[in-house]
């Protein structure tokens, strides 16, 4: 018998999407039961929107003034108090997810299993090793909980319909008081989400500036898209850290990924190989990146783009 605690990771009262791709995983195990554990300082407006993910049995709502930010220190020590009844114990392989995850697995004596990318069964998953080159399963204990990171790019979102109950609980866990916040630093864009977007575009190190970035961005608004780049273009101080997409950047899966100027680096790849469509405009007719593509423009990026902007 499974059942599954998800912990919901949300921003300024935002549910974030990955939380529902996180409810999917769990559905693959069969679970008995699906829980949603959001931990605020007010979980009623988050919770609420838990509650509609199909496929959710319950939403705990842990209400305490020290979960006004997420801190994995302070939110894990809870984590694992609500854990003690669940076999398994998800949340999202992001930035969130990456820092909670491994303190809930410490607290509670158990390793953890990341980057899950496929359920074999309710205690073997396959996960991605060396850069996603390679796949490999992974077993573990029956006789201890599961903690694991689900890969979101790997994943289909939940979708709503759900009506789920909203339970108040009350944690009694000792919280450090050695860690606190600071500041929370993070670009402000009216794009979407990279990890989220449907349509994302990139651009590389072929733009030559930041200045000339301007040209993609003008691409993303007609197509409603996010914008990524790869790690030169981020190296070169074009854009900042947080449009990185790649193994040591952001793992996305849009349905439209459109490479402009990226070379192909296997570093990039791995962080775009679920993407639906591919589209890749580059001058060099022998970059890596054509071989991954679905579509493929051989060209000027400064003449095509602004031509492919133009006819949007």
């Amino acid at each position: 018998m499974s059942k599954v605690l998800i912990v919901a990771e949300h921003l300024d009262g935002k549910l974030n999407p990955a939380t529902a791709k996180c409810v999917s995983a769990a559905k693959a195990l069969n679970a008995d039961s699906i829980d949603i554990a959001v931990l605020a300082a007010e979980p009623a407006s988050i919770a609420a929107q838990a509650a509609q993910i199909a496929g959710v049995s319950r939403v705990l709502a842990v209400a305490n003034a020290a979960n006004a930010h997420a801190l994995a220190q302070v939110l894990a020590p809870q984590v694992a108090k609500l854990a003690a009844s669940y076999t398994h114990v998800f949340g999202p392989s992001t930035t969130f997810g990456k820092d909670l995850m491994p303190c809930i697995a410490a607290l509670l004596g158990v390793s953890q299993v990341s980057d899950v990318m496929k359920a074999v069964d309710a205690h073997t998953f396959q996960r991605p090793i060396y850069a996603g080159n390679a796949i490999v399963t992974v077993k573990a204990s029956a006789a201890d909980p599961v903690v694991a990171t689900i890969r979101i790019a790997s994943w289909p979102a939940s979708a709503n319909g759900g009506n789920a109950a909203v339970e108040n609980v009350s944690v009694d866990a000792a919280l450090p008081t050695h860690t606190r916040f600071v500041e929370l630093k993070a670009g402000k864009s009216d794009r979407p989400d990279l990890q989220s977007a449907a349509r994302v575009v990139s651009g590389g190190r072929a733009f030559g500036s930041a200045e000339n970035f301007s040209i993609l961005y003008a691409l993303a608004d007609k197509l409603g898209a996010g914008v990524g780049a790869s790690r030169a273009a981020v190296d070169a101080g074009y854009v900042p850290n947080d449009m990185q997409v790649g193994q040591t950047g952001k793992i996305i899966a849009p349905d439209l990924y459109v490479a402009i100027g990226i070379s192909g680096a296997i570093q990039h790849l791995t962080g775009i190989k679920d993407a639906g469509t591919i589209v890749a405009i580059n001058k060099d007719g022998d970059a890596p990146i054509f071989e991954v593509a679905d579509i493929g423009l051989v060209g000027d990026l400064f003449a095509l783009v602004p031509e492919l902007t133009a006819a949007l």
